[in-house]
């Protein structure tokens, strides 16, 4: 199997992932519900997680590391706690739905940023139109689940900061391949993440890092094991946004996941993504009808690529590819407005995302795989 849709989820993880996540579901019961030898080793579980996830991302205190089910969760709740009927929202154009349906569902007025791909001047300009436009919150796509176009980070929250701006990040693509560091990022409230892509965490588990003191609405009310003779949600972190048991194998798993990015490091990882991304594009323009979405520079992309093929469906090439027992993607992938912005929405794209475990092996496999589907078409 070559497996080259690490976008949507990390198939291949590190083999201490799986021993965690087995370890805790025989070791781990309901952390802070009991003060028996296994809820305590759940909590033990979830606080370890905390710590070495605020250490990657720079972040000084963990208990604003709040755990969610995946990155759609968290988005939601930042929204929720950072919105209000008054506000309005400011997005790039290349959003994913759990950013989009969830404004549009609230009724917000909503501004985007519209931008040719891999044009980071342009989404600038966008921003600085925004905020004249009266814009009070912004949510950033750091990387493109598509197009694997990377936004210009630095710039707007220098933009955002200076003008008292929050920012929303989504970092669903970028979190464990981009260096984010937040404390040197101050208009950023919020950093939404899953742990089942680029942390090698398991299915079901993400992350929220609450940064602003702002964020004092919840999205879901109940149990936190704390202050339970009351009748109100809790107003401290992590437990005002932890209601309910907690994941404990999940986030046992995604602890694992986090120390291995940690010792990989994320701009190593990334320089092995760009490499198996150059190799792609190489070897795919050499073929007839093929149009490859590549940056003309490849800081502006990370480890996703979309490709489409003259006279031939996503669906039909993504088909023939499995056949083979390569995994790819096709379609919209959850993101309409991003193929607005570059003008593929009647067609959606082949996604081909790289991680850590592929090599340059698997790369020369898919494009040989390739170019026979194509002649044979």
């Amino acid at each position: 199997m070559i497996y080259l849709d690490n976008a949507a989820t990390t198939l291949q993880k590190p083999e201490t992932v799986h021993r965690a996540v087995v370890g805790a579901m025989r070791t781990a019961a309901g952390a802070g519900r009991s003060g028996h030898r296994p809820a305590m080793h759940a909590g033990e579980l979830i606080f370890g997680c905390r710590e070495v996830v605020a250490h990657l991302f720079g972040l000084t205190d963990c208990e604003r590391v709040v755990f969610t089910m995946n990155a759609t969760h968290a988005l939601n709740l930042a929204i929720h706690a950072l919105s209000g009927e008054k506000t309005v929202v400011a997005m790039t154009g290349y959003e994913h739905n759990s950013v989009v349906r969830p404004i549009v569902a609230r009724g917000n007025r909503f501004i985007v940023l519209q931008s040719p791909l891999f044009d980071q001047q342009a989404m600038l300009d966008a921003a600085e139109r925004a905020i004249q436009d009266g814009a009070t919150l912004f949510i950033i796509n750091h990387v493109s689940n598509v197009f694997g176009a990377v936004a210009p980070l630095q710039e707007l929250d220098r933009m955002l900061a200076a003008k008292h701006i929050p920012m929303i990040l989504d970092a669903s693509q970028s979190a464990g391949v981009l260096d984010i560091d937040v404390r040197t990022l101050p208009s950023v409230a919020a950093v939404c993440m899953p742990g089942h892509k680029a942390l090698y965490g398991p299915q079901g588990t993400g992350v929220l890092l609450a940064l602003s003191d702002e964020m004092t609405r919840p999205l879901l009310q109940g149990g936190t094991g704390s202050l339970s003779g009351e009748m109100k949600q809790p107003d401290f972190l992590p437990d005002r946004f932890e209601s309910g048991t907690l994941n404990a194998p999940g986030i046992a798993g995604l602890c694992e996941g986090v120390r291995f990015v940690t010792y990989a490091e994320p701009c190593a990882i990334l320089r092995h993504e760009r490499r198996l991304l150059h190799t792609l594009i190489a070897g795919l323009r050499k073929v007839d009808g093929c149009e490859v979405f590549a940056a003309p520079d490849e800081n502006l992309q990370a480890g996703v690529l979309s490709i489409r093929q003259q006279g031939m469906s996503c669906d039909d090439i993504g088909q023939a590819l499995a056949a083979l027992g390569t995994c790819v993607r096709t379609g919209v992938h959850c993101a309409p407005l991003a193929h607005r912005s570059a003008g593929t929405l009647d067609t959606g794209t082949v996604r081909l995302s790289v991680g850590y475990w592929n090599t340059h092996e698997e790369i020369a496999g898919f494009l040989q795989q390739y170019h026979e589907i194509v002649i044979k078409n």
